[in-house]
């Protein structure tokens, strides 16, 4: 608690010498120290320091600082596991140090893409990224750097399953880092020498090497984040060899330091083993609640290093619970994952699970039947000794009876074929969705990068909105695939994130406010995807023209049904409206969609220009499914 209130203070007075340091090249240095120590305890804070380092060092046009920022903003992104916006950064950073020829920072930067690669199961790449930062350092002759990526190439070697070569490179990288006294990539070695150890099923060699590597880190004062990491290698060595109760003890330690500090690539590697270790304990309730929330914050980060395995867990529990019909579909989900990356296993666990699986489905049914049976016998007993047109009677209700029974049974089979064939469309159109986004992602990058390359101001500009358009689509897919109605979309939400990402573009949230003004309301795809264009449209016009010099301002956008098929969108500003007698600024595209767009929702437009611009459009529409 005392070293948190230190840090706090420090971080309190370096935030206030920044905001009092006029020099840029000594505030951009105050940034980086407070990233760094925020770093140690709150990724989400460090993250806020980066993004404004980032920021300060664009205006400044700093070429030495942007790649150093670029590359800590990533860290922040892929220790909260946002790998898209790591790797966005990341290859900022390399091509910034590309363009100031700083090796240094081209291999530390190989370094986090070859990790993001580790993340994504992309090992192959991993290791070539790894391969180029170690000729860079060896380039450079930086023994240190050379010791870091040695050990990254033996931790490629191990996730490759070439457990012998890993542990060879793993000692050669312990000698080489003695020799020199390099502590740091020395504990790193031991860690690396444990990995591949534990793969080789040798955990107390693993415990040792680990130990050792926790002995170093504890030295040097390394963060809460590298001590989290290696008291969970502790652990799994422990469980390796039989100590399941004090592995466990070990496990619980390290997911309460990792939410302490919301170290979020660990709490769902300490939930996967919590859940592994209770289930060698036999505790199934407890594993499954634990195996549960790993596989679903891997599958919500994308994260798929290990899913093969933790899929595979969760079939295990099912399976020792007796939940055959889970066991198999979790079986069934690890073996469509380990397709995915190309590794190749046995099937007979698979076979096992749907043959244990049909067993105990048709001993039910037996039992069912033999029930039946001894049902219908005791009514014949009972009924033997009445006259023969009550027996006509009954057996008539019989027959009924077991017609009425056999359809039920069939619309009962129909339905639940129907349910999951419902179920199966729907993920279907969520993947596309998915696809969707990321492909206009992709796009948006794309221009990105184009934009970066020119020199006209008009065309930058022309490119940036372009940009917005193809995020206003994006965003409407992104909300498609995660929310509950595949149809439609809630279009406050939507207009909150459209906003931020827009206010990000033109990097004015701090002088433009946007204010949704309205109730939630949905609409269905096909109308929400125009409105959000001709809002895209008039935010972007906004920004660029009613508030010159940098002036602050605020923006509302309203959105309303007021009756069944009408509905009535408002945009207004405060800024400095259309004045007359002056030419409209750009080349009219904009103004062109809005008008063709407007005219696909059978709408009308009128526009105001008192105290700012204000825009009212009234469209014909039904409502979203």
């Amino acid at each position: 608690m005392t070293m948190l209130t230190a840090q706090i203070s420090k971080t309190d007075s370096l935030d206030i010498l920044v905001k009092k340091e006029t020099n840029p090249s000594k505030r951009l240095e105050l940034i980086k120290t407070l990233t760094d120590i925020a770093f140690g305890s709150d990724l989400e804070q460090a993250k806020k320091y980066a993004l404004q380092g980032v920021r300060l060092a664009e205006d400044l046009k700093d070429k030495q600082w942007q790649p150093r920022f670029y590359e800590m903003l990533g860290r922040m992104y892929a220790n909260l596991l946002v790998l898209d916006s790591a790797t966005f950064y990341f290859n900022r950073a390399l091509n910034g140090y590309i363009s100031v020829d700083d090796k240094k920072g081209q291999a530390t930067t190989y370094f986090k893409i070859g990790w993001v690669h580790k993340r994504k199961g992309e090992l192959k790449e991993a290791m070539q990224v790894d391969l180029r930062a170690l000729r860079l350092m060896e380039q450079l002759k930086d023994k240190s750097g050379i010791a870091g990526a040695m050990n990254r190439i033996s931790e490629d070697l191990a996730r490759q399953e070439r457990t012998k070569e890993a542990l060879e490179y793993a000692k050669k990288t312990i000698e080489f880092s003695k020799k020199n006294k390099i502590d740091i990539e020395l504990a790193y070695a031991y860690k690396s020498a444990g990995d591949a150890e534990i793969a080789m099923y040798h955990p107390k060699e693993a415990y040792m090497h680990y130990d050792s590597a926790m002995t170093l880190f504890k030295k040097m004062g390394e963060s809460a984040f590298t001590i989290v990491n290696i008291k969970n290698d502790r652990a799994n060595a422990l469980k390796r060899m039989g100590k399941w109760k004090e592995a466990l003890l070990e496990y619980m330690e390290c997911l309460k330091m990792a939410e302490e500090i919301n170290y979020q690539n660990n709490i769902y590697v300490c939930y996967a083993n919590i859940g592994e270790v209770n289930t060698l304990l036999g505790n199934y309730p407890e594993a499954l609640k634990y195996q549960l929330k790993t596989v679903a914050l891997q599958e919500m980060n994308k994260d798929i290093s290990n899913l093969t395995e933790n899929y595979g867990h969760v079939s295990t529990i099912y399976e020792k619970m007796g939940d055959y019909k889970n066991a198999l579909k979790y079986q069934k989900l690890a073996r469509t994952m380990r397709d995915s990356t190309a590794k190749i296993e046995s099937d007979q666990a698979m076979s096992e699970l749907m043959t244990q699986y049909e067993t105990d489905k048709k001993n039910k049914t037996i039992a069912f039947q033999n029930a039946t049976i001894a049902q219908q016998k005791k009514m014949q007993s009972l009924y033997i000794a009445i006259a023969c047109l009550l027996a006509i009677i009954l057996f008539g209700l019989y027959y009924s009876f077991q017609k009425r029974q056999k359809k039920n049974e069939q619309l009962t089979r129909l339905n639940n074929e129907l349910d999951k064939r419902n179920h199966q469309n729907e993920l279907l159109l969520k993947e596309i969705h998915h696809r969707v986004k990321n492909n206009l992602e992709l796009v948006k990058s794309l221009l990105s990068l184009q934009s970066a390359q020119l020199s006209d101001a008009a065309s930058r500009e022309a490119m940036q909105a372009s940009q917005n358009r193809v995020q206003s689509m994006g965003i409407i897919h992104q909300k498609l695939y995660q929310g509950e109605n595949l149809g439609s979309i809630e279009m406050k939400d939507y207009f909150v994130n459209l906003g931020e990402g827009i206010l990000d573009s033109f990097n004015a949230e701090d002088k433009v406010k946007i204010e949704c003004a309205m109730e939630t309301l949905e609409l269905d795809v096909d109308t929400a995807v125009p409105i959000g264009l001709i809002v895209n449209e008039l935010l972007t016009n906004a920004l660029k023209y009613a508030f010159p010099e940098n002036g602050s301002g605020h923006i509302s956008i309203s959105l309303a049904r007021i009756d069944p098929e009408v509905l009535t969108l408002r945009v207004k500003d405060n800024g400095v409206g259309k004045l007359p007698g002056i030419k409209p600024h750009g080349t009219g595209f904009g103004s062109q969609l809005i008008h063709l767009l407007t005219y696909q929702l059978n709408g009308t437009m009128i526009e105001h220009n008192e105290q700012g611009t204000a825009v009212e459009f009234q469209f014909r529409i039904k409502s979203a499914a």
